[in-house]
């Protein structure tokens, strides 16, 4: 939930790492640092608050150099100030460490280093990885760092310099992102494809237990047994004008009006319109293994157990397949049953949440078929999944997640339509899904124009604390999506209900003051929520709907009414949930918080 940057070349060091850390705060921002070797050794500088608080005072208190390594915190252990950010020094101020990730067994290993006369300065577990380092034996910097590794239990990404080594940074992983950039005389070590984009498209994804080092000369990267791996060269499809902001207000808002493209961008080449198929050949299943699955189980967190929720939708729909959905935190924690014939779908935007990542080894091993529905190229998840589906939706960059959701929902249609063609789902009937489908972006486009509504409707919930969202069905996952949204960005108490729940509990909450949201499309089960919205009606309620154009059954009943564009049934998620994105957006400027950067939070959540 962090951000590393390193950078070793003939340039200055320091205009490099903090261009980087600024383009992965997203990942991390409540502290930041520095450490350059500067010849004469290391030269540290870290800072409380956001990266600009840090680059102000390098612009004062510059440091010459061109190698250097550089972090952006999400605190974990210890509260955000100057003292525990990253960069962390050993005892004699000659080895900087940054980390991402939890060393479970810090305490322990705090304890036995306290033994041997080391003196720590903070309560963070990445001290102790430095002070395991200075302690460890070796005759280079690599050597070091592979032996105090052998000692450490938990998930790290980690980048090393040391004031006596000082023509190299070593670099590790194991359980957290890592990737190397490869440019001309010069390379990078970052957590993120972000931090480089602008330097180099050329990358190599570290695998669990490699160790790189970077030196003046290029790389190398060896394994656990010391051995060249020959991990191969990838390359970043996307544009660093992907990650600027483009004349938008807020990384949120470009990233909601991005939606038409990214599932333009989902769905590119894997429509198959005369068979009323999708082609998923990433998935790696053959239509014999398809007809053997006897279910389904979703993983995921968060906005993607929504996604989740709303693809048992339609996988259990179209492919006729009992579908779960876990969150991945939980599903470690039940029995350890066997899931011989059954498809595990791991659903990530980053492609490498930590409790999803545990989550689907856990299923690996309990015999589940694993596949991915990832954004970013070349993560774990992708990586180790035995197949997978990219969602090609482009970096999303605001914290609480927008496009990726829409390209999740387009990705997991497609997993069940190519699911149900081979488990008897007719031709004709996945015509009609596909083309249905095909007509979203367009759709989309008109759905966006309701901006200037939902900036007006903000206007009258702004000043709420509280609010219920309400859906049935398809619809019920919508509402507890757009509430996340709502709390995420404005931190307004929301919560999502299926309508029918209203009356079970949560009606004692309504009142004058109370907004009550209902995603209520013309579907099967309309005609049940007009009677979940009369309830609230008449406790005094005050009540938006979000339904679909000719439908105004509930126009007299409802405070206020949104209209989005008919489709097919199963599809009036991906556009019932734009208006709530946009609500959701215009109350967190209207509330002066910070759009892209909630409190607490962070984009890719790396640690469980």
């Amino acid at each position: 939930m962090c951000g590393i940057i390193g950078f070793i070349g003939a340039r200055p060091a320091q205009p490099v790492l903090i261009d980087g850390l600024q383009r992965m705060e997203y990942r991390g921002y409540d502290s930041a640092g520095v450490a350059i070797q500067n010849g004469r050794g290391l030269r540290v500088r870290k800072r409380r608050g956001r990266v600009r608080e840090l680059a102000d005072h390098l612009s004062a208190n510059p440091i010459d150099g061109h190698m250097g390594i550089a972090h952006t915190r999400w605190a974990t252990h210890g509260p955000p100030t100057s003292g525990n950010a990253h960069p962390h020094l050993d005892c004699t101020g000659e080895i900087a460490v940054v980390h991402n990730g939890i060393i479970e067994n810090a305490d322990t290993l705090r304890t036995l280093l306290r033994d041997r006369g080391h003196t720590f300065l903070t309560p963070t577990d990445t001290e102790v990885l430095a002070h395991l380092i200075e302690d460890a034996e070796g005759e280079t910097l690599e050597e070091q760092v592979r032996a105090a590794l052998r000692l450490v239990e938990g998930a790290y990404g980690i980048a090393v310099m040391s004031g006596e080594f000082r023509d190299r940074i070593v670099v590790a992983r194991q359980g957290s992102p890592v990737l190397l950039g490869l440019g001309e005389g010069e390379t990078f070590v970052a957590s993120d494809p972000a931090a480089v984009v602008e330097h180099t498209r050329s990358v190599i994804y570290l695998e669990d237990g490699d160790i790189a080092v970077l030196s003046p000369e290029g790389y190398r990267v060896l394994d656990r047994e010391g051995n060249d791996p020959g991990r191969p060269t990838d390359s970043i499809h996307w544009d660093v004008e992907a990650i600027e902001l483009g004349g938008y207000a807020h990384f949120m808002q470009k990233e909601i009006f991005e939606q038409p493209e990214s599932l333009c961008n989902t769905l590119r080449g894997r429509l198959v319109f005369d068979e009323g198929d999708a082609h998923l050949g990433g998935l790696r299943l053959t239509s014999g293994e398809i007809g053997h699955l006897r279910r389904v189980l979703i993983l995921g967190c968060g906005t993607s157990w929504h996604s989740g929720m709303v693809g048992r939708h339609f996988i259990e729909a179209l492919a006729q397949l009992p579908v779960e959905v876990e969150y991945a935190s939980e599903f470690r924690y039940h029995a350890p049953l066997s899931l011989k014939d059954c498809l595990v779908v791991a659903i990530s935007q980053s492609g490498e949440t930590a409790d999803t990542l545990a989550a689907m080894k856990a299923a690996r091993e309990r015999g589940g078929r694993v596949v991915g529905i990832v954004n970013a190229v070349g993560s774990t998840i992708a990586r180790e999944a035995h197949g997978g589906i990219y969602l090609h939706a482009g970096p999303e960059v605001g914290v609480a997640s927008t496009k990726a959701f829409t390209s999740q929902l387009a990705a997991l249609l497609m997993l069940g339509l190519h699911l149900g063609r081979r488990r008897g789902l007719s031709v004709e009937d996945g015509r009609e899904v596909v083309a249905a489908l095909s007509r979203i972006p367009a759709l989309l486009k008109r759905t966006l124009r309701l901006d200037d509504e939902m900036a007006r409707l903000a206007l009258l919930f702004a000043e709420a604390d509280n609010a219920l969202y309400l859906g049935r069905g398809v619809s019920f996952p919508v509402a507890l999506e757009g509430a996340l949204k709502l709390k995420e960005v404005s931190y307004a108490h929301a919560e999502g209900y299926p309508a029918a729940e209203l009356k079970h509990g949560p009606i004692a909450l309504i009142d004058d003051d109370m907004p009550v949201v209902v995603v209520a499309p013309s579907d099967q089960i309309f005609s049940k929520v007009v009677s979940n919205v009369q309830e609230v009606r008449a406790r005094g309620g005050r009540i938006l709907v979000v339904t679909t154009e000719g439908n105004r059954d509930l126009a007299t009943v409802a405070d206020h009414e949104v209209l989005v564009p008919e489709t097919h049934e199963l599809l009036t998620p991906l556009l019932t949930v734009i208006p709530l994105q946009l609500l959701a957006y215009h109350i967190a400027v209207l509330r002066g918080c910070d759009v892209d950067r909630p409190r607490n939070l962070a984009k890719s959540v790396t640690v469980e």
